[in-house]
């Protein structure tokens, strides 16, 4: 029997496959989204939950960076 499942191929870092396996595992997201880890910079990951992922990342990244401004003289 086949088996198809829809998803999509991420490519990331080791730091970034971490955090996603990370999320994964603790149901962040609500659910398990990972369908399959390829290899050590490719994770195989439902379509349905793409959107809610981009924005988790996304609040990620503005905690840990600040804008940068142009000091006035």
């Amino acid at each position: 029997m086949v088996n198809v499942m829809k998803g999509v191929i991420v490519e990331c870092d080791p730091a970034m496959k971490q955090f996603l396996i990370h999320l994964d595992e603790t149901l962040a997201l609500g659910r398990k989204f990972i369908i399959q880890d390829l290899d050590e910079s490719h994770l195989f990951i439902s379509t349905d939950i793409v959107e809610t992922l981009q924005g988790k990342i996304d609040d990620l990244m503005d905690k840990i960076s600040f804008p940068l401004h142009e000091k006035e003289l």
